[in-house]
């Protein structure tokens, strides 16, 4: 386990100090630390641009994600009907499948089928269905464990459908959706094949940008200070989600 901790984690250790090494060509061990990298990040423009454009791809699709994701996770755990093991497996097969297929899928799709240019809008379509898959399980698994019970209960007291939702249901599923819409704005933030070939000549994500300056000149530091702020940046809503999840199921009290 520590060996495998380790292969994970010291090159995280590793792009963390060369975001400070002073060295262009990343002389390792750093003879030198400096911040210069970090403040000519902030002032790049491309940087913010494509931090930007992440921002609202992942929204976008987060929020689809979290609409689709519960409505498919009440049908597929509240009702029995023909055909339903066949849409759960088509639900969270977007996921299971390689990058590149879906990639060229959606391309195709919006290309030749519907005759769509390519915009932030098809990018963010795309990013929507692996996104959905996580809020789905993270829905379905909460459903689940709590049953019908609290629900039947609240009926037998008199309240009606959707004053049982918004009092009973929501709130004990609340945990299980934030968490989900957190990890589901994580995978669109940090998708890279599928959106190189659903976004348009200009329309720049933080991993494109990432992946277009890696071998530039003189953009290697910055390349590592973005990369050292993802780390770091990733940490809280990992966090979060465990904290929540752990909180929706019980384990928050263990």
């Amino acid at each position: 386990m520590a060996l495998g901790l380790a292969f994970v984690y010291v090159p995280l250790g590793v792009v963390l100090i060369n975001s400070f090494n002073a060295s262009t060509v990343f002389a390792w061990p750093p003879q030198e630390l400096t911040t210069h990298w970090w403040t000519a990040t902030i002032g790049n423009e491309g940087v913010r641009a494509a931090v930007l454009t992440s921002f609202e791809v992942g929204l976008v699709a987060t929020t689809a994600a979290l609409l689709l994701g519960t409505l498919l996770a009440f049908a597929l755990g509240r009702y029995t009907f023909f055909g339903r093991h066949t849409l759960s497996l088509l639900v969270v097969l977007p996921i299971a499948l390689p990058g590149i297929v879906t990639a060229l899928a959606f391309r195709t799709g919006f290309r030749t089928f519907l005759g769509l240019e390519l915009s932030i809008w098809t990018v963010a379509i795309a990013h929507a269905t692996f996104c959905i898959v996580v809020v789905y399980n993270n829905a379905l698994a909460r459903l689940r464990r709590m049953g019908t019970t609290p629900e039947e209960a609240s009926m037998d007291l008199g309240a009606d459908t959707f004053t049982t939702f918004r009092l009973v249901t929501f709130p004990l599923l609340r945990g299980a959706l934030v968490a989900g819409a957190l990890l589901a704005f994580g995978l669109s933030f940090d998708e890279i094949v599928v959106t190189l070939f659903t976004a348009p000549p200009g329309v720049t994500t933080l991993p494109i940008w990432i992946y277009q300056n890696l071998s530039r000149p003189n953009q290697g530091p910055v390349v590592n200070v973005v990369a050292a702020v993802l780390v770091l940046a990733s940490i809280l809503p990992i966090y979060l989600s465990q904290k929540l999840s752990g909180e929706s199921t019980g384990g928050g009290r263990l």
